[in-house]
């Protein structure tokens, strides 16, 4: 199940880095941008995507929590 969703991050955060970065390049290329535009819009892009990485595990995460069988925790007096 770890190597599972360690292959499904990584491969979300390769698509995510070349589309954000194609995206980029694309809407610099149309207007006439130059290359230090384009660099500039794509290190933003970049931000995001590291960004999103985080968050992702952090809601995957939450939806393991949320959908796992719940333990009996007993809880023991420190008092006695």
């Amino acid at each position: 199940m770890k190597n599972m969703i360690r292959n499904c991050i990584a491969t979300l955060f390769l698509s995510v880095t070349v589309v954000s970065t194609a995206v980029a390049a694309g809407a610099t290329a149309e207007k006439g941008g130059s290359l230090l535009l384009t660099m500039f819009i794509g290190f933003f892009a970049l931000i995001v995507v590291f960004q999103l990485v985080p968050a992702c595990l952090l809601f995957a995460g939450i939806l393991k929590g949320l959908f796992s069988k719940k333990q009996n925790v007993e809880q023991k007096d420190s008092i006695r």
